[in-house]
């Protein structure tokens, strides 16, 4: 009976009777198939961790067009041309995760489901999802989310961690409660300096009793109007692979702050310390430093508002266009710290510039559109660059700015191939 137990069949379940080894874990537990092999299991983390991994291709199931960055943890990002919607589809969703995808995900499963508030507050919550729509204004937002390290691949020297170029980034209708309005109803101490999130996604080792990340934001942004705790995506409940049941959306700041699988917020009256909150974790030199410059730790700090930028959408880069003919050239442009003032295009590297239309934000914090013609006077290769800037003058710049050991903050100016035929 043990090896029917170990050796899996054709269809690669471990149990011989055709259950696959998530499935057999799940519904029997590793303290029951310790006790049926009549010994311990000492790597059972690792063997959790292994079950639920099997079951990448069905979390990635219609992504249309990403490119895998990792496997372990799943991350992916999207091409330039496939985020040229408004609104960015699941399929064209980037992922990034930084642990496994808890079986409540997969399982499309928000029985019993609670938010718990506490820490610096009067009184301590604990929600149900039907607690949040029935006791708080439900809002829509279209609200732009984006890994801190997109663009690190572009860093020399090279930087560690996923080498994401310009696809880590999308922009979706969220439907849930202002963030404040429960924080508020929970009566935030004036003790209370920082959040601090947590999801029930298990720690790559299977370890239950580590985090996979847990970070938080300063009080004062978690009490501005513009954050919020989620549970649509584009009108349809949370993808698993995006944070089912329940995730906080923090516009303007990295998206680790934007918690998945959120079941616990907790108010503190420090910084908090959670995973990938110390370090070199989502952290900037405080001062200007050399390419590879090994900076202390105690010189980082926290990466907070995201940098001015835009993103070229269409056409895809290395199109072909008629010389002497205008072409459309689009795309969106964001800024963690609101709105966009403008947007310029370039066609002959940076000498001169086109200035675009630009689109009024649906809201706060959603992307931009811009659009311009351009003509590509003679054939010939050409690079159409854009340039956004934000309401405070501050422009994208033409190379990689400010190195720093992670590579976060990447905002140089995006540029595709054109050819004129």
């Amino acid at each position: 009976m043990t090896d029917e137990i170990m050796q899996p069949d054709a269809a690669g379940s471990a149990t011989g009777d055709g259950t696959d080894r998530r499935g057999f874990l799940k519904t029997t537990g590793l303290a029951a198939l310790g006790a049926h092999l009549g010994m311990n299991i000492p790597f059972a983390g690792n063997l959790m961790a292994l079950a639920q991994g099997m079951s990448e291709e069905d979390i990635m199931a219609g992504k249309d067009g990403l490119i895998l960055m990792n496997d372990r943890p799943l991350n992916a990002e999207t091409p330039a041309h496939l985020l040229d919607a408004d609104v960015t589809p699941y399929e064209h969703f980037f992922v990034r995760n930084n642990g496994l995808v808890p079986d409540t995900a997969l399982d499309q499963n928000a029985e019993g489901w609670t938010l718990t508030i506490d820490g610096e507050v009067d009184t301590p919550l604990e929600l149900s999802i039907d607690d949040l729509r029935e006791r708080f204004e439900v809002v829509t937002r279209r609200l732009v989310v984006e890994c801190g390290g997109n663009g690190r691949a572009f860093f020399q020297p090279g930087a560690s961690g996923n080498q994401w170029t310009t696809g880590a980034v999308g922009c979706a209708d969220w439907t849930g409660v202002r963030l404040s309005d429960v924080l508020n109803a929970a009566g935030v101490k004036d003790s209370a300096v920082y959040t601090a999130h947590y999801g029930n996604d298990p720690h790559l080792s299977g370890d239950p009793d580590k985090n996979p990340i847990s970070r938080g934001v300063p009080i004062e942004k978690a009490l501005t109007e513009d954050g919020l705790i989620a549970w649509e995506m584009n009108g349809e409940p949370i993808p698993a692979i995006h944070g089912f049941p329940l995730r906080v959306i923090i516009p303007g700041y990295p998206g680790s702050a934007s918690q998945k699988y959120l079941n616990r917020i907790w108010i503190r009256d420090q910084v908090h310390d959670g995973a990938k909150m110390t370090g070199y974790s989502y952290r900037l030199p405080a001062y200007p430093v050399a390419p590879g410059t090994e900076v202390p730790e105690e010189d980082m700090v926290i990466m907070t508002d995201m940098p001015v930028k835009s993103l070229i959408t269409f056409p895809q880069t290395g199109s072909e266009t008629p010389a002497g003919a205008p072409t459309e050239v689009r795309g969106h442009a964001w800024a963690g710290s609101g709105d966009i003032a403008s947007v310029d295009v370039s066609i002959d590297f940076g000498q001169t510039w086109i200035p675009a239309s630009l689109d009024p934000p649906k809201n706060r914090f959603a992307w931009q559109r811009f659009r311009a013609d351009v003509t590509l006077p003679e054939a010939g290769y050409y690079e159409v660059w854009a340039r956004a800037t934000d309401m405070a003058g501050v422009a994208q710049p033409p190379v990689v700015p400010g190195w720093n050991p992670r590579g976060y903050g990447n905002n140089m100016q995006h540029r595709i191939a054109m050819i004129a035929t």
